[in-house]
């Protein structure tokens, strides 16, 4: 493949569409009673990752607006695999499951933000002062117009086609929804994702969620698949066969401050040593999120394509390695925590 770009362009739409599955299980009465943990625990942690990561990325000599988007994307981990790999381990409902899945939970809903913020800080940067208000100004008002109209329009507009009883009408509804305030959001200059994350959580108290959740998650998944494929289709292996001891110096340096900053915050609210250990090992790596922002940057001109491109390298290699460091995950924890082996001591005798 020649021309990665259009592969990955055409991909994003995968990521979209996790947006679009996010929001919709974004209910009020679930945000309520994880409050907790979600706010307390995922907003420290992104927080204080942020600061350090974009501490190390202005050592590494980024502007300081550009080593912040870089220290927060980075901050993230990937809900893709993460909730994967729980699921399939049945560990959702374990200590350390559902401090990962509040903290993944926060990093989603930071995220939206942040896919916002760049392309108006690439705008800001290309054209004046006043340009970048206005931009700003249209950004509000379309979102303004995309909550009204889907507050009051969708769940009305899903009614009659439920009515059809015809399933490909209603498919390509859900799909005209994700993609239509996705483009919406394009027109008023700002992330795609932001519009098909809006959208979800409109639909997320009415009684079609789930029927569209299953419609658009077989599309997620396959594009979504196609996405990881563009990311490393785009990755400059002469950059990487230059530099591998910066790629691997970032890689070691975002699973050591990332599993350190979880599992710090996981016991200052309360978490068992061992709880908050397998939770830094599972989120200490980077997210799909970091690559979504990483390209956006990239083309924004925010930072150099130098820069991100071995941030980009460091980034996946991470992600890589998640599955190696989950599977030894419980092996460290019993070498390093001594209550968690006690415990395990007891329940075999049991």
């Amino acid at each position: 493949v020649r021309d990665a770009d259009r592969v990955l362009a055409a991909s994003e739409i995968g990521v979209v569409m996790l947006l679009f599955v996010i929001g919709l299980e974004l209910s009020l009465p679930r945000l309520k009673v994880m409050r907790r943990p979600i706010f307390g625990v995922g907003g420290l942690q992104v927080l204080l990752s942020g600061i350090a990561l974009a501490l190390l990325s202005m050592g590494a000599g980024l502007a300081w607006k550009a080593a912040l988007v870089v220290g927060l994307g980075l901050a993230l981990s990937s809900t893709a695999v993460g909730l994967q790999l729980l699921s399939e381990r049945k560990e959702l409902t374990a200590e350390h499951g559902r401090l990962a899945f509040a903290i993944l939970l926060f990093q989603d809903l930071a995220a939206i933000p942040l896919l916002a913020a760049i392309p108006l800080l690439g705008a800001h940067a290309a054209a004046g002062e006043g340009n970048g208000w206005l931009a700003v100004a249209k950004a509000v008002a379309v979102i303004a117009a995309l909550v009204l109209g889907g507050r009051y329009l969708l769940r009305h507009v899903f009614r009659v086609i439920a009515r059809t009883g015809m399933p490909e009408v209603f498919t390509a509804a859900a799909l005209l929804v994700v993609l239509g305030s996705a483009w919406l959001m394009q027109l008023a200059g700002l992330s795609a994702g932001l519009g098909a994350f809006l959208a979800g959580v409109l639909l997320a108290e009415s009684e079609f969620r789930h029927e569209l959740e299953s419609q658009i998650q077989p599309f997620e998944g396959l594009l979504l698949g196609l996405f990881f494929m563009a990311v490393g289709m785009s990755i400059d292996l002469q950059r990487v066969a230059a530099e591998p001891l910066a790629i691997l110096a970032g890689t070691g340096l975002l699973l050591a401050v990332k599993f350190a900053v979880v599992w710090g915050a996981s016991r200052w609210f309360g978490a068992t040593p061992g709880g908050a250990m397998r939770s830094g090992l599972w989120l200490c790596a980077g997210g799909e999120f970091g690559l979504v922002l990483l390209s956006l940057i990239q083309h924004t001109g925010v930072a150099s394509s130098a820069v991100t491109q071995t941030v980009l390298a460091a980034l996946v290699l991470s992600l890589l390695l998640a599955p190696f460091i989950v599977h030894y995950s419980e092996r460290l924890v019993l070498r390093f925590a001594a209550s968690e082996w006690l415990l395990r001591s007891m329940q075999l005798t049991k």
